[in-house]
């Protein structure tokens, strides 16, 4: 019997704060199967983000250019600024049989679940409001009011919750590592992903 797989889109989703990135940075660390997405932002870069690693940087003009050329799998305005998801970015590794990491924000997870409904999506929770505001504050990359707007965002975001296949509570990094491990090692195995060629004669 001979099997061909399909790649796993997974997506790493919840409000700014919450250690999605940790998360996924350590998944792509430790399972080479992984590759993840670059998206574009028209935001500025942060002083430790690196152009084409952790996002393309791109200016509105262009923004608008791809959004013409149908190139996004999702798009979202998100703290007032652009992001998308190319779909080239996506469906190279996909169609390959290699799996595929988005960090997105709550608006472009629910646009991939209505364009790729197999996608494996995880919502990452901070145990309570008042950690994740001491998580936005101890990051330093917001002043006070950003972190206002994002406490704000969250809430909303929480409320879609119930859409997303998997929640994943990271109080203890560890810990929340490790589950995430077990929901990726299970999807793995997941039947919709696998082809096979079963011989005539065995």
């Amino acid at each position: 019997m001979q099997e061909t797989r399909k790649g796993m889109l997974l997506v790493l989703s919840g409000p700014s704060g919450t250690g999605k990135g940790t998360l996924g940075a350590r998944l792509l660390e430790e399972d080479k199967s992984f590759f993840f997405s670059v998206s574009v932002t028209t935001r500025k870069p942060r002083d430790y983000e690196i152009p084409d690693v952790h996002y393309h940087f791109i200016d509105d003009a262009a923004y608008d250019r791809l959004l013409a050329e149908d190139a996004f799998l999702e798009h979202a305005t998100v703290h007032a600024h652009r992001y998308g998801t190319l779909k080239s970015e996506v469906y190279a590794h996909i169609d390959k049989g290699e799996n595929v990491l988005l960090d997105i924000d709550t608006q472009g997870a629910i646009k991939v679940m209505e364009n790729a409904p197999d996608c494996v999506t995880v919502f990452v929770l901070p145990p309570s409001y008042e950690v994740l505001y001491q998580r936005l504050h101890t990051r330093n990359t917001e002043d006070e009011d950003e972190i206002a707007k994002r406490m704000r965002n969250a809430r909303g975001e929480i409320r879609e919750l119930g859409r997303y296949r998997y929640a994943l509570i990271n109080d203890t990094f560890d810990e929340a590592y490790a589950t995430l491990r077990h929901i990726v090692e299970a999807e793995k195995q997941n039947t919709r992903r696998f082809f096979y060629e079963v011989p005539e004669k065995l």
